[in-house]
């Protein structure tokens, strides 16, 4: 390294100790797409537009009523005609990308990567079985040659459906390799979608395309193209968007060497007073060169090649004990538990690196493991690929092909769990959690059942997360509460109701739940609509209790779709079904919204997700 790098490099460090930014991933570099105007793509048509809000109606199709403003981009198709697509100005290789879209009501969009490889954007509401032409599919390829019926092939469903109603936000994310080609233009390596995530949920991975899917821009695979929207099957709205873009070359190691020492050491040791058991010059870093199963030192020397500046992240896999990566003698991953993760800003150089791993916990395989992030590059392995050191688990799920119930512990954010908590699972794929201790319903999802795997794999903590994608209702709380003042503070506990759960009974496999509260009976029944597009839920009281509201919902922000349907923060809505002539109330609470209503002896609403 001259002086000048060595110079930056260390005022690189400096800022990066003065100001806490070592632990910013390179994740920060992404960039957003701006949508304060159109300016971002080429000449889009007059169906794209720029817009402030954007609403759907869950029964009209194919339309959205907009208020004007920034921030969110919409295809309006007209009635009469189909909309064009909608081109960036982006082109773009190997990419990740993520935004937050909406649907309309049967509408069908699409994010061409390159604008050749389709991923679908659909309102694929209550669909139970989904194909690749359904939302997070990838869509198909297609051949005119071919006979009726088999002209469409290597479409990728999604693995299960996770869509949310129309109208609702929705979220994507997906990561692309571009396909490879040599010198002379051929190609070497097909184009991948290496994960896609909706809504949380990994719905497609490592998914190969042999090439362009139907609808491309054109059959000419590329090293670079261009972004493109779908924007003639329906209408569709599109917020948050933003990549990072992987254009530049990974660092490369280079004069590697290795030196082996044998015994157990639970820190560096003095490397000049014991005699090596073994060392060379490897091709690459690995575990691999170290012939004991355990207590030993394994250190590696050799120089980072460092191409583009900027900040590093490095993740260090040292399974069985523990190690450090220094970079020019400046310590930048120091692990924790068999693992440790660390960045740096470092310069256009070729900067000295160390590793040292020290393993002394028999029962787990030695497994070295290096991959670094930084501008412009993705996650890069710079060892071997064996660095999985405790044997993977299988996952232990539980399908709902009938009405299904679970009992078990049960984790909400925010470190809470419920102790006495029933998952009630349904084969419209549409699933709920009943807290017996509150007589509350505490999550929804869509999708695959549960995962029991904490709950039955080897000891287990007795607890179940659900499968699919969900929607957390808040902190646990009595679904029923009396009020004295209308602006009384919904208290989160159970004490002065005289709350007693009295278990449930069973119809058709679905459960009535049954506790006391304020001296009364209460049923709570909730069934799920047809084709899992919500729970219908019905509370009765035994009796009338004065001042007694029911809490429907909590958020950020509770707005009213029309009369007796409100959307909580664009994430679901509620619908009142039966009020008996009860009237509802939004109100303000602790920086929050409620929406609560009375009840006299029976409310009937719906969840719809």
């Amino acid at each position: 390294m001259n002086r000048q790098h060595y110079t930056q490099f260390c005022i690189a460090l400096l800022l990066v100790n003065l100001l806490g930014i070592g632990d910013i991933s390179a994740q920060s570099l992404k960039s957003q797409i701006p949508l304060n105007d159109l300016l971002a793509f080429t000449t889009p048509a007059k169906n794209w537009e720029i817009v402030g809000k954007v609403y759907a109606d869950l029964n009209i199709v194919n339309e959205f009523t907009v208020v004007k403003g920034e921030g969110i981009l919409v295809n309006r198709v007209d009635k009469m005609k189909s909309g064009s697509d909608l081109n960036f100005a982006l082109q773009h290789g190997d990419i990740d990308m993520e935004m937050d879209y909406m649907m309309s009501r049967g509408a069908s969009s699409g994010i061409f990567l390159q604008g050749r490889y389709e991923v679908k954007l659909s309102d694929s509401w209550g669909i139970i079985n989904p194909k690749s032409s359904d939302n997070g599919g990838v869509y198909e390829r297609w051949d005119d040659s071919k006979p009726e019926g088999q002209k469409a092939y290597e479409g990728h469903a999604p693995r299960q459906n996770v869509s949310r109603a129309p109208g609702l936000w929705q979220h994507i994310k997906v990561s692309f390799q571009a396909p490879r080609f040599d010198d002379k233009g051929v190609k070497t390596a097909n184009a991948k979608i290496l994960y896609l995530w909706l809504n949380g949920i990994l719905v497609q991975e490592n998914i190969e395309l042999s090439g362009p899917t139907k609808g491309a821009l054109d059959n000419k695979e590329v090293a670079d193209g261009p972004l493109r929207f779908q924007g003639n099957q329906g209408a569709v709205a599109f917020k948050n968007i933003s990549y990072t873009n992987f254009n530049k070359s990974h660092p490369k190691i280079s004069q590697l060497k290795y030196v082996v020492y044998k015994g157990n050491f639970s820190e560096e040791p003095d490397y000049k007073a014991f005699k090596p058991e073994a060392q060379g010059t490897p091709l690459m870093l690995t575990s691999s060169v170290v012939k004991l199963d355990n207590e030993f030192v394994l250190k590696y020397t050799g120089f980072l090649n460092i191409a583009e500046p900027g900040e590093y992240r490095f993740k260090l896999s040292v399974p069985g004990g523990k190690g450090t990566l220094k970079i020019n003698n400046i310590k930048v991953v120091d692990t924790k538990e068999f693992t440790g993760v660390g960045a740096s800003i470092l310069p256009v150089a070729e900067l000295p690196f160390e590793i040292f791993y020290t393993k002394n916990v028999d029962w787990a395989k030695a497994a070295l493991g290096l991959t670094v992030t930084g501008p412009g590059i993705r996650e890069y392995l710079l060892s071997d690929a064996n660095f999985s050191s405790l044997e993977a688990i299988d996952k232990i799920l539980i399908n709902a092909q009938e009405n299904t119930i679970l009992r078990s512990f049960t984790d909400l954010p925010g470190n809470i769990r419920v102790n006495h908590a029933v998952g009630v699972g349904s084969p419209e794929q549409l699933h709920y959690t009943y807290d017996l201790d509150n007589g509350m319903i505490v999550q929804l999802w869509r999708g695959e059942f549960l995962d029991a795997t904490p709950m039955w794999h080897e000891r287990g903590d007795g607890s179940s997360r659900p499968a699919g994608s969900v929607q957390y209702f808040g902190k646990p709380a009595p679904a029923i509460r009396r009020l004295i003042t209308g602006d009384a503070a919904w208290v989160t506990d159970t004490t002065g109701t005289a709350f007693k759960p009295k278990g449930y009974t069973l119809a058709d496999g679905r459960p009535t739940f049954k506790y006391l509260i304020y001296g009364t009976l209460v049923n709570d029944a909730s069934t799920v609509m047809p084709e899992g597009k919500g729970i219908r839920r019905e509370l009765s009281l035994e009796s009338p209790v004065k001042g007694t509201f029911v809490r429907l919902a909590t958020g950020r922000k509770i707005e009213v779709i029309k009369s007796g349907m409100y959307c909580i923060d664009d994430n679901y809505y509620i619908s009142l079904d039966g009020t008996g002539g009860e009237k509802p109330v939004v109100r303000n609470s602790g920086g929050f919204q409620e929406l609560i209503i009375p009840i006299k002896q029976k409310l009937i609403y719906s969840i719809i997700l």
